[in-house]
């Protein structure tokens, strides 16, 4: 993992998206001073009011169903251990590395802001695990999205106990060998601090979180891949006249169509010279920014919600310590965070729909005018004609992500938790899908300048689509004879994933 020297201090009101990149990335975390005070506040108020006789939800009662039960004094404690060991029901392969990093950094986020209840040596705690790189195995599968995700941060909670597995120094180890190996002591969990260890929505969060910031780079690179299939089709640059845009207003639209005009800078497709094959073109090629305009205001919706909640109070109980009042509510409900999960797989599948038609437009000799696949040798030699298939396959599997995880609402803990929003659901599918979109823009990227190299247009293209040409050239040469298509994609992804 990549290390940062810059430290973030996180302060529980502050942390923004591109800090949440960095620290997924390595860059180190700190406490920021200032909070301490209101941490040790509130662990006090939940100190004394977990003896009193009134029900505190979490502190001296028992967890949903179970919230009718009154604990005795001498087993508060005993509760927190339990409540980690029984909610640690996920399954299947564990969260990547840097989705881990960031969702721990995501709840000591949380618990800093000093409505959590937890005292300061818990988030100290956390924080050096942190800091040695001893990372929880939190199961991709458990969540519901209500009570927060429970299952995986009960997951993440557990080695600060010395139980569970981590990944440390390269290797799977558990807990309690890490801790020993890294010289740290497992901590002892008091009132309301293991039901504030895993109370909230970071799981979903983090793994969204990086979903979304990579859904807005792909994005931008599928302007840049849209302008070279222009340049390979010929495309009508009336469509990008700004006069349009205005006309209309959409923001996301304007963006995109100044965005695809600074990629054709130069072009000679904008010479009054230039012999147009066809009045319009194709509503793929024609309506980029018409497509793509809404992705991006859809992206950027999403954005505002995610900020929101990377310093939102996410736990319940909320203590507040100068009030001197401990609320029982739902802020773990992660539905907006599964809407705007949800609406952004939507939005970026949409990405990959039209990239795939103008991937069927270059190979199609009835739309481009090219030899069919976009082979020199018709007949003999099939040039792209498999990669279609292939961008059609990850486009079908995108539409079925792109199906929102939000309205399928699944009851449980008897009933109690009667709605919930599965969210971690959403997150998994966005993070999912556009990866596929990645690969279909890969795949139109190398089509396109194929289609560039048939028509012997390398030298009159734009500024920003003849790097992208060059970048390309660089690793897949123009396809000349039959190969192994596959390898031709590989690279280009590797080239997309620098553009």
């Amino acid at each position: 993992m990549k290390q940062i020297k810059d430290s973030i201090f996180l302060d529980g009101k502050s942390l923004t998206l591109s800090q949440v990149e960095a620290i997924a990335k390595g860059c180190p975390v700190k406490i920021s001073p200032s909070t301490q005070n209101a941490i040790d506040a509130s662990a006090q108020l939940v100190h004394q009011l977990a003896k009193s006789p009134k029900p505190i939800y979490g502190v001296n009662t028992g967890f949903g169903y179970f919230a009718r039960e009154k604990i005795a004094p001498d087993e508060i404690d005993a509760l927190q251990v339990n409540l980690l060991k029984s909610h640690a029901a996920g399954f299947g392969e564990p969260l990547s590395l840097s989705e881990t990093r960031l969702a721990m950094a995501l709840r000591l986020n949380v618990l800093i802001k000093g409505n959590t209840g937890v005292r300061y040596q818990v988030c100290e705690a956390l924080l050096q695990l942190i800091q040695a790189e001893i990372y929880p195995l939190i199961p991709q599968y458990g969540s519901v999205g209500a009570s927060g995700d429970l299952a995986p941060l009960a997951h993440l909670a557990l080695p600060l106990i010395g139980l569970g597995e981590v990944h440390y120094k390269d290797k799977r180890m558990s807990a309690k060998e890490a801790l020993k190996l890294a010289k740290l002591k497992p901590l002892k969990l008091y009132a309301k601090e293991g039901l504030g260890l895993i109370n909230g929505t970071q799981i979903m969060l983090a793994v969204g979180s990086l979903a979304l910031i990579e859904a807005k780079k792909v994005l931008k690179k599928a302007d840049r891949i849209a302008a070279l299939t222009f340049e390979g089709l010929l495309g009508a640059t009336d469509a990008l006249n700004p006069l349009l845009h205005r006309a209309r207003g959409q923001k996301g639209q304007m963006e995109i169509a100044k965005r695809m005009r600074e990629e054709l800078k130069d072009s000679s497709l904008w010479s009054q010279n230039f012999k147009r094959v066809k009045v319009q073109d194709s509503y793929s090629l024609r309506c980029v920014p018409q497509i793509h305009g809404p992705t991006q205001d859809a992206l950027d919706y999403c954005t505002t919600i995610i900020e929101r909640e990377l310093n939102a109070a996410t736990d319940n109980p909320l203590v507040f310590s100068e009030e001197g009042v401990i609320l029982s509510g739902g802020n773990f409900h992660g539905q907006a965070l599964a809407l705007a999960f949800d609406f952004a797989a939507i939005a970026m599948s949409e990405i990959s729909n039209v990239s795939e038609r103008r991937l069927e437009t270059l190979l199609n000799p009835h739309m481009s005018g090219l030899p069919a696949f976009l082979t020199p040798y018709e007949g003999t030699h099939s040039g792209y004609m498999a990669s279609q298939y292939l961008s059609a396959s990850l486009v079908n599997q995108n539409k079925l992500l792109a199906n929102p995880a939000c309205t399928d609402s699944i009851p449980g803990n008897v009933g109690v938790e009667d709605h919930v929003s599965m969210g971690m659901t959403s997150a998994r599918k966005l993070r999912d899908l556009v990866r596929n979109v990645s690969t279909v823009l890969a795949i139109e990227m190398v089509v396109a300048a194929q289609a560039v190299d048939l028509r012997k247009r390398s030298q009159d293209l734009g500024k920003g689509t003849h790097q992208v040409y060059i970048a390309l050239r660089k690793k897949v040469p123009v396809l000349i004879e039959d190969r192994i298509v596959s390898d031709d994609i590989q690279k280009a992804l590797e080239v997309f994933q620098q553009l």
